[in-house]
C-alpha cells in the first residue's frame, strides 16, 4: 500500500470517529393520548398495527431508534427525514389539525399509499414490517378516504 493511500485512508478514518462526536437527539416529544390518530380515528386493529409498522416511526412522536440512528453520517439523514415526515404529518399531534387541515391530511395519505410513495422505499429495506402488500395497501387508502 502506498504511503499516499494509507495516509489518505488514516485521514478518513478520522474523520469518521470525529463525526461520531456529534450524535443526534433521539428524544421524542411527549404523546398525548387524546390527541393520537390511531385513539381518535378508530381504525380496525389490523390497520392499527398497518399504520404502526408503516407510518408511526416518521410521522409520530414515537420513533423507535434502531442502533444505525447512533453511527454518523447516516443518523444526520434519519433525523432530517423524521423532522421532515413530522413537519408534514405528525400523527401524534391529529387533534390540533382543524378539520380542513385533517381532511386534506387524509386525501394525501390516501393517494400516497395508493400510489406506493408512501412508505418511502428506502425505510422499508431496512424495515421489512413497513412493506405494504397490494391488500394493506389498498385498505388502508379506502380506509383514509372512508374518513373524509
Amino acid at each position: 500500500m502506498s504511503k499516499k493511500l494509507k495516509n489518505t485512508l488514516l485521514g478518513l478514518a478520522a474523520v469518521f470517529v470525529i463525526m461520531q462526536l456529534f450524535q443526534i437527539d433521539k428524544t421524542n416529544p411527549p404523546v398525548l393520548k387524546d390527541q393520537d390518530f390511531i385513539v381518535l380515528a378508530q381504525p380496525p386493529e389490523h390497520l392499527q398495527q398497518v399504520l404502526r409498522d408503516a407510518c408511526y416511526d416518521c410521522h409520530s412522536n414515537e420513533t423507535a431508534y434502531p442502533w444505525y440512528t447512533s453511527v454518523a453520517p447516516i443518523s444526520w439523514w434519519i433525523r432530517r427525514h423524521i423532522n421532515e415526515g413530522r413537519k408534514h404529518l405528525n400523527f401524534s399531534v391529529w387533534a390540533e389539525y382543524d378539520a380542513e387541515k385533517q381532511d386534506h391530511k387524509l386525501e394525501e395519505c390516501e393517494e400516497e399509499v395508493e400510489e406506493g410513495e408512501m412508505p418511502l422505499s428506502s425505510y422499508t429495506i431496512v424495515h421489512g414490517e413497513a412493506k405494504l402488500s397490494e391488500a394493506d395497501r389498498r385498505e388502508l387508502a379506502e380506509w383514509f378516504a372512508s374518513l373524509r
